[in-house]
This record gives structure tokens, C-alpha cells and sequence, in this order.
């Protein structure tokens, strides 16, 4: 069997009067993520790392920030049409390892929660999601407090 893997990347800031939703969960926060959609910041990455994974360009190409379709779209809907489309290119989703930067509010109490919603979209048990949370250290944009960042890896393997 061969694997396929892709890697993810996003970042939006963080500004009033928005939600803040992670990985599908809607956190506690006065600050929540600036985008054209959600900006699920988790959801974003992942949805990357899969695109990658199967070879289907990037989430930029699939739901252009330039397109009005996609204003307040959630993005857990986005990554499950990508699911789709990897499926119909041959490809399921292994597994998936990610990792939300961010300073506040901490994420180990929702972990569970995301990885569950995120294992839901990738229809994938919830073991096969892994989800991590760091900080900035008080360094850059996400240790002053100023946005989110995530990172993650898909692995997928072709039928």
C-alpha cells in the first residue's frame, strides 16, 4: 500500500465581533478569526494538507477568497468537498496529525471535540486524527496575541 502525504498551512488574525471556531467547534473568546469564509483556521490547514495529499492543487484554487459563493462559508463543509473529491480521485484519508497555534483561550479542554468533528469530515475514526496545541511564546503575531496559525499532515492512500 502507498501513502500519500500532504502538509497544510493557515493563519488569519484575530479581530472583534467575529466568531472563533476551530477544527468545526465554536470556542469561547471575545476575539474571533478574520476571513472571507469562517476562517476555521484548523480546517483551512487540514483541508490543504488533503488537497496536497491527492494531488489537487491547493484550497485557494477551489474556493477563491475573490469568490462571493464562499463569504462566511463554513469550512467544515469546504473540507468535506474536498473529502469528495479525493475520494473520487481514488484516494481515502488515512490519517491526519495538526497542530493549532495560538496563545488564548487554551484548546486542551475542546481537543476531543475537534478531533471528533474533524474525524466526522475525513470519515475517519477519531484516533486517526490527532490534534496538538503550542503558543508563540510571546513571540510573532500569534505571542502577541494578534492571530491563530495551524499546521497539519494528511495521509491518504489510493484504492
Amino acid at each position: 500500500m502507498s501513502a500519500f502525504v500532504g502538509i497544510g498551512y493557515d493563519s488569519h488574525r484575530l479581530a472583534a465581533g467575529r466568531r472563533l471556531v476551530i477544527g468545526g467547534v465554536e470556542l469561547p473568546s471575545e476575539l474571533g478569526l478574520e476571513g472571507h469564509s469562517d476562517a476555521d483556521v484548523l480546517a483551512h490547514a487540514v483541508t490543504d494538507a488533503v488537497l496536497g495529499a491527492a494531488g489537487l492543487g491547493d484550497i485557494g484554487q477551489h474556493f477563491p477568497d475573490t469568490d462571493e459563493r464562499w463569504r462566511g462559508a463554513d469550512s467544515m463543509q469546504l473540507l468535506a468537498d474536498v473529502v469528495e473529491s479525493a475520494h473520487n480521485a481514488g484516494f481515502d484519508v488515512l490519517n491526519v496529525d495538526c497542530t493549532v497555534v495560538m496563545e488564548r483561550p487554551k484548546l486542551a479542554p475542546h481537543r476531543e471535540q475537534i478531533a471528533e468533528r474533524l474525524a466526522a469530515v475525513l470519515q475517519v475514526q477519531p484516533k486517526r486524527v490527532n490534534v496538538k496545541a503550542s503558543t508563540g511564546e510571546g513571540i510573532g503575531f500569534v505571542g502577541r496575541g494578534e492571530g491563530v496559525a495551524a499546521l497539519a499532515v494528511a495521509s491518504l492512500r489510493e484504492r
